[in-house]
């Protein structure tokens, strides 16, 4: 039985940055409300709402204070709720982000923890004794930097925070927590959200034994101490399965709603997405770095895709390109082309052929590029920190540009981050009525994708062909699709016996005499015909 989220297109909206209606210069839920129609015409099937919940906004919004709130920076309550309805009117289902692994130090729960020695709520954190020479407990390193442990004088002990000091990490061991967690969920579920994208969620449990984690082997020292390290004992602990098990057993207590997590890791990245979606007890989804990153190879697509499906073959992934926590993938892979907009319409192209459910991140379908960022305009923690040789993830939070005015209609104040002339030029109302635009690309592949239904399923099957030819057939039989991706700013010639004809979305491509020339990015999707078929290079 089909279910709506196995090949859903996710449109990730960043809510400080899609659209002010109060004129404060940051985004708010009626902001988001008022483009919902916007959304609903790219051919999505749900939105992820980055977190919303009152926070001291530390971590822009990923430290909450409170998880059954709205932020009044983005509206209240009965604001999501009216955006709710409204996009489930217009046939979009809600998924929000759920921060369990830590909470802010401004959270109820962390003030009463640490107190006094005997709260009740102490062993809500997670806590240790400093070394004899008062050192932290471990080696255990942070990913905004510095340690994972900060002295707490109140309680002469250390607490774990992964990320900032002012986001203590949650003791997901202790089974009150996790029925504390469960409970703002259902609150979600019963306000009627279709699902949870689930914030670094193989951070939730930590090895209780403290033991100090390995080295991680490097040829040159990373720019990241946390890079160090093999964290195989700060986070992806085998005890997380049985919290994610009861995750899923709270969503299937209600109808159609989905759980997609992410994976925070590097090589183990695929291993773990598999872990966490195999059965059908666990996730629904994941996704990890994995395609979050620099490379741009038919190979590692390739190793991606069908590692995960080798290693959970009944289980279901997602794949994305750009979020709020990477360059925007067209400025990362422009050095394989001579066009942004060839780079932007080529990865949707790849996307949509990809088997899995999908995320798209605002601005991407505008092909987007990274917003250059200056030191005194930076608001990201980890860029503060490690800027210049790292700049942080301003740059690809900086607002969504709808038109060429002065704030690219986002706000009639001056924005929280700038909207920089590069970003104006690719606005929506310029791209709107043109039909070689990115914005109207990505229209037409997400309905090929509803379309054709070697699209919809997980029937894949990459062929053997050299770089920089990334070729994979999707479906079988009479609807049988071949896709071919040039991940190059070279032409290619593909000799195939037997050629099909080109489906829309084939760019940069033509036959002649059972030869298809690619161009610079170019993209073919080809009939039947040529399914099977040898190919040859030259």
């Amino acid at each position: 039985m089909h279910v709506w989220w196995q090949g859903a297109v996710v449109y990730q909206i960043y809510p400080r940055s899609f659209q002010d209606s109060n004129g404060d210069g940051v985004g708010d839920l009626a902001g988001i409300i008022s483009r919902l129609p916007y959304v609903a015409s790219l051919g999505v099937d749900a939105i992820w709402l980055s977190p919303i919940f009152t926070s001291p906004m530390a971590d822009m919004g990923y430290d909450v204070s409170d998880y059954c709130d709205i932020d009044s920076l983005f509206g209240d309550l009965a604001d999501f709720d009216r955006l709710v309805t409204c996009a489930h009117d217009l046939g979009l289902k809600v998924i929000i982000d759920q921060v369990i692994s830590h909470t802010s130090d401004q959270h109820p729960w962390f003030k009463e923890a640490r107190s006094h020695k005997n709260s009740l709520k102490k062993d809500w954190y997670v806590w240790a004794d400093p070394k004899a020479d008062g050192t932290p407990p471990n080696n255990w390193a942070a990913v905004f930097g510095g340690s994972a442990w900060e002295w707490d004088t109140r309680q002469r002990q250390y607490y774990l925070h992964n990320f900032l000091i002012s986001q203590p990490d949650l003791n997901v061991h202790n089974p009150d927590v996790q029925n504390a967690l469960l409970d703002t969920m259902r609150f979600w579920l019963e306000r009627g959200v279709d699902g949870f994208r689930l914030d670094t969620v193989n951070f939730y449990m930590h090895d209780l034994a403290l033991r100090d984690n390995p080295p991680e082997i490097h040829t040159h020292p990373p720019l990241n101490t946390y890079d160090f390290q093999d964290h195989v004992y700060s986070k992806t602990r085998p005890e997380n399965i049985a919290f994610l098990e009861r995750i899923r057993a709270l969503t299937n207590e209600f109808d159609d709603r989905t759980l997609i997590g992410e994976v925070g890791e590097g090589r183990r990245c695929i291993d773990i997405m598999a872990a966490y979606t195999s059965g059908n007890n666990r996730l629904h989804m994941a996704y990890s770095f994995g395609m979050l990153s620099d490379e741009f190879s038919a190979t590692h697509f390739r190793n991606q895709i069908q590692g995960f499906f080798d290693k959970a073959p009944d289980a279901w992934p997602s794949w994305s390109f750009s979020n709020h926590d990477v360059d925007r993938h067209v400025s990362r892979w422009l050095a394989c082309s001579e066009s942004a907009d060839a780079v932007a319409k080529q990865a949707i192209a790849m996307l949509v052929s990809f088997p899995g459910s999908l995320g798209i991140y605002q601005g991407e379908e505008l092909g987007m590029l990274q917003t250059n960022m200056e030191y005194h305009e930076l608001t990201d923690p980890p860029g503060i920190r490690f800027w210049p040789e790292q700049k942080g993830r301003d740059g690809c939070r900086t607002p969504m540009v709808w038109d060429a005015s002065e704030h690219g209609g986002f706000s009639s104040a001056k924005p929280w981050l700038p909207v920089k002339k590069p970003q104006l030029a690719s606005n929506a109302e310029n791209q709107e009525h043109r039909q070689d635009s990115v914005l109207n690309h990505y229209r037409k592949a997400l309905m090929l994708r509803k379309q054709l239904l070697a699209l919809q399923g997980r029937e894949f099957d990459f062929l053997d062909t050299p770089e920089p030819m990334l070729t994979l057939v999707r479906g079988s039989g009479n609807d049988a699709l071949l896709c071919v991706f040039n991940l190059s700013h070279q032409s290619v010639n593909v000799a195939v016996a037997g050629m099909g004809r080109l489906f829309p979305l084939s760019q940069a491509a033509k036959i002649t005499d059972d030869v298809l020339n690619l161009g610079p990015n170019g993209v073919a999707y080809v009939g039947t015909a040529a399914v099977g078929s040898p190919f040859a290079l030259f």
